[in-house]
Order: C-alpha cells, then sequence, then structure tokens
C-alpha cells in the first residue's frame, strides 16, 4: 500500500499541469474499480455515500463521514479527495477542528463549500465563507499532512447563479489559502473566466452531463474533473431499471452481459 504521504505528494503533482480526470466512487468497491482502470485519483461523492445508507444529500453525520473516507481510502493505493461538505460546522472553529479529523483518515484532500442548507439564505455571509476557508487552511498546516484544500462556492447549485460573485468568493479561497478552486455547475461560457481569474491556482470543473470532453476542458486551463453523484446515479439508473421490469412485467432482461464484479476485485 502507497503511504499516505506519498499519494499527498502524488495528488499535488497531478496539479502542476495538464488536466486528469478524478470520478466519484461511492464505496471501497466503486473506488477499486476506478483505481483497476488506471484513472490517478479518485474523490468520494456526498450525495453517492448518503444514498448507500438511505438517505439524501447532506443528510449524514461527520462520524459517518469520516468513517467513510477511511474505508475509501483504505481501499486503493490512489490519493483521495474528500467532498467535506461545508465542514460539518458554521463557525470556522468548528470547521478547523472537523477539518483535522478528516487529515487524519488518509485522504490526500478535501474540499469545504459555503452553502447553508438554508433556502432563504443558501450562501454563507462573503466574510464568514472567507474566514471558513482560512480556518481549514491553517487546520491543515497545523496537522502536517499537506492534503490539497479545495474552496468551493455553490452559487450555481444553490439559485444563486452570478458569476461575478462566484469568480470573487473563488479568489477570496485562493488568497485565504485554498489550493484549488471549484464551482459545481457553472455553464461551459464561464469556465474559462473562472480559470483566468484564479490563476495560477487550478480548477476543478464539475462534469455531470454531457456537456465538454476532458480535451475540450483542458484547452480551456481546467486542471481536474470530477463527477460529483453522476456514476452513482448512472448505477442507481440500471439497478431501477431492471428493478422495475421485475416488478412490472416479472421478467428480466436486464440480467445480461453482466461484469464479473467479483473476479475484477478478487486480489484483495
Amino acid at each position: 500500500m502507497t503511504t499516505i504521504d506519498e499519494r499527498v505528494q502524488t495528488f499535488r503533482s497531478l496539479h502542476d499541469a495538464g488536466c486528469f480526470v478524478m470520478p466519484n466512487p461511492w464505496d471501497a468497491g466503486s473506488a477499486r474499480a476506478l483505481e483497476q482502470m488506471g484513472f490517478k485519483a479518485v474523490a468520494t461523492t456526498s450525495a453517492g455515500f448518503a444514498w448507500t445508507l438511505g438517505r439524501s444529500d447532506n443528510r449524514v453525520t461527520l462520524d459517518q463521514v469520516l468513517e467513510h473516507l477511511r474505508v475509501v481510502a483504505a481501499s486503493v493505493n490512489v490519493p483521495v479527495n474528500a467532498d467535506f461538505e461545508g465542514g460539518f460546522a458554521v463557525e470556522p472553529e468548528g470547521v478547523a477542528a472537523n477539518v483535522r479529523s478528516a487529515a487524519s483518515t488518509g485522504i490526500a484532500g478535501l474540499s469545504i463549500e459555503d452553502s447553508t442548507g438554508d433556502p432563504l439564505h443558501p450562501l454563507h455571509d462573503f466574510d464568514l465563507a472567507v474566514e471558513r476557508v482560512r480556518a481549514a487552511r491553517r487546520a491543515i498546516d497545523e496537522s502536517g499532512t499537506g492534503i490539497v484544500l479545495t474552496g468551493r462556492s455553490e452559487g450555481f447549485v444553490v439559485g444563486r447563479p452570478d458569476i461575478d460573485e462566484t469568480i470573487r468568493r473563488l479568489r477570496a479561497y485562493a488568497e485565504a489559502g485554498a489550493d484549488c478552486l471549484f464551482a459545481p455547475r457553472i455553464a461551459a461560457e464561464h469556465v474559462a473566466a473562472v480559470v483566468a481569474a484564479v490563476s495560477p491556482k487550478p480548477v476543478n470543473l464539475l462534469v455531470n452531463a454531457p456537456f465538454i470532453t476532458a480535451a475540450e476542458a483542458a484547452a480551456l486551463g481546467v486542471r481536474r474533473i470530477s463527477v460529483g453523484g453522476t456514476l452513482a446515479r448512472t448505477a442507481w439508473a440500471g439497478f431501477l431499471r431492471a428493478a422495475h421490469e421485475i416488478a412490472d412485467a416479472g421478467t428480466f432482461s436486464h440480467f445480461e452481459q453482466l461484469p464479473n464484479v467479483d473476479a475484477m476485485l478478487r486480489d484483495r
């Protein structure tokens, strides 16, 4: 097994040049499958993990997420980036404490987002949001792990699709110590502007629909691509199609040309 420090170093080096795809498994088995396909890093998905517990996204506890991070990080040799949601706290001191706990799980990076979960006030106030990123940076530095910190602005997710405000926040998060910047669900026409705004720091692009290719994203200056819960949703789609056929028609036509999962995972 590759050591934690080596995986952190590898993860950091992946952000130095070029563009890499970091798909999102939802458990140890899917993480191992992606590693075997040759992906150089993977990332957890808060939604995909929550669904394995029978819950909707953002309805899991800190302890459940920390255990999930330990399990996924221990299952692969490649770096694992953590979807750490909002740090499971509002105040910067709480974010820092929880980031320190996450940094000890074997992950190579984590993200802190600025959404509140309150539909009437969906984003943390600007100054508080910046202080939360700064607190996460301080916690990582104090941990000595060197894991990669991603500052994430959720305006386009929570109904505040203002590209100017998004860029203002991403720039502030970069200045507060974020190593990588991420604004999920921005449109293709905004990608180049975000990349230019935070340069030379790298940008993560969420691809949760076929609106761009990896090569096109690389040409725009994107360094990292993730897919969020979309691989998990793809798996759920196959499961639901097959289950609905059984329930509705009593037939089993989806049980053809299935992968030998046991053989794929047999080496451990």
